[in-house]
């Protein structure tokens, strides 16, 4: 396994399964018609015939010989209510994934009130949530009359390759920092030309890294208690993405430090702080970034390649704003800092290393990152037009993120055919009902400015 995939099983706790979650909603989906989907295109990627097993001293994809594809799949026939449904989802969030077998598993709901719906779990050490994305747009075509084009992809051993890559690559980074006179070059005069872009990155470099490395812990609060290990998840009625790019385009924001204020908005009464102790409180928020662009062949996946490629950065949520206006363009400005720098991939770096680390220093490499955290919030946007699968349309799209180390708190933010939806998991410890923060976000949109 590339050490980027196998890092999530090297970092996972008891208490924090890292363990991804996809609901769809999709008018008229039978079982018979998702059973067909599922054998002739979804398990067309031979990754998902494969299961994640340990030979010291690493993780190797291995194909599942008594591989059954109705293990991987449950069907319950109940006609969920809204509340049914959401209570029904969260029972299966809490299902532990079978390490003898691919991990991995679906769950149909074909009679669930206002459409079918199919729950996917899946360990994030097979794909991230671009790769899944980009893998159910290749399986569901903006047709109900269309079948998907392209799909599947091999199982091919890349790790040797890529850890020559990644070699290269760094080689040739520290040689940009560190250039070696030509033949015919005096050694005075390469470091006058190169001296300000060299020095210039050199000292980027290592203030980039000192600077994360320093990035301070969040503060105590009703967030950060030990977890219980059992999750509740909930997600809110579609609000249409007209809105925020309303509120974007009045603010000279983009629509990600919308979202972003309005988790910290809802965030903000959670924390169990008064308000002399919010004005000194430090928190972050860990939010995912994709790097594939960044990455040069041979270390990037590919376009049907699934596994992960992305990096984190840690906002920090203004909670102590006093206003939706405050938090939002204090968010602006902290994001357009970390759009610029170099974050994403040490993030990225740090924890595909944490595959090539004894056990005894995975602990410490988890806490690098996630004591700098009270919640995880994904921003995935999906296609702007309506899908289909098996002929079916799809008429919402939501998961649920993962959440590292001691961090019990993930926010995800789902777009799609015009619509966005939020959706939390929290451990029981944190939130009683994580339905009440969904609504403050919501009602956050409401004190900004509009057009009307």
């Amino acid at each position: 396994m590339l050490p980027s995939d196998s890092a999530w099983l090297a970092l996972e706790r008891p208490e924090n399964p890292m363990t991804i979650t996809i609901m769809l909603r999709v008018d008229g989906l039978t079982p018979t018609r998702f059973r067909e989907f599922l054998e002739v295109y979804w398990l067309a990627w031979e990754r998902f015939r494969c299961r994640p097993v340990w030979r010291a001293p690493a993780w190797y994809w291995e194909k599942d010989l008594t591989f059954s594809a109705p293990q991987h799949l449950d069907v319950a026939l109940d006609r969920f209510e809204p509340e049914q449904l959401q209570d029904w989802v969260s029972e299966r969030l809490n299902e532990p994934l079978p390490l003898y077998r691919p991990r991995w598993k679906f769950w149909l709901a074909p009679n669930a009130r206002g459409g079918a719906a199919l729950l996917l779990r899946l360990h994030h050490c097979y794909a991230d949530g671009l790769s899944l994305l980009g893998i159910f747009d290749h399986l569901c075509p903006p047709s109900p009359r269309q079948y998907p084009a392209i799909y599947g992809a091999p199982e091919e051993p890349r790790a040797g390759r890529w850890m020559n890559a990644a070699q290269t690559w760094l080689e040739g980074r520290i040689t940009e920092l560190m250039p070696v006179p030509g033949p015919r070059e005096a050694p005075g005069a390469t470091q006058k030309q190169g001296e300000s872009g060299v020095l210039g990155k050199g000292v980027r470099l290592v203030h980039e890294l000192s600077e994360f490395l320093a990035t301070p812990e969040d503060s105590p609060s009703d967030l950060k208690r030990p977890l219980l290990g059992r999750r509740l998840c909930r997600w809110s009625t579609p609000v249409p993405l007209a809105r925020f790019r309303e509120i974007a385009g009045l603010t000279s924001t983009t629509i990600n430090d919308v979202l972003l204020a309005c988790v910290a908005a809802a965030v903000r009464p959670r924390l169990g702080l008064c308000d002399e102790a919010l004005d000194e409180a430090v928190m972050h928020a860990a939010v995912p970034v994709d790097i594939r662009a960044r990455l040069p062949e041979g270390i990037r996946p590919g376009a049907l390649e699934p596994g992960n490629c992305f990096g984190t950065v840690f906002v920090p949520l203004p909670v102590d704003g006093e206003s939706a206006l405050e938090r939002l363009f204090r968010i602006k400005h902290e994001t357009r800092k970390l759009k610029r720098s170099w974050q994403p991939g040490l993030a990225w770096g740090l924890t595909a290393s944490a595959a090539l680390l004894p056990e005894p220093g995975r602990r410490p490499l988890a806490d690098l990152f996630f004591r700098k955290a009270s919640a995880v919030v994904s921003n995935v946007p999906g296609t702007p037009e309506r899908r289909y699968l098996a002929g079916c349309a799809i008429t919402e799209q939501m998961f649920w993120v993962p959440q590292a180390g001691d961090i019990g708190l993930g926010v995800s933010i789902v777009s799609y055919a015009g619509q966005v939806q939020f959706g939390v998991v929290a451990d029981e410890a944190l939130m009683a009902d994580p339905a009440d923060f969904l609504h403050d976000c919501l009602q956050e949109l409401g004190h900004f400015p509009s057009q009307s």
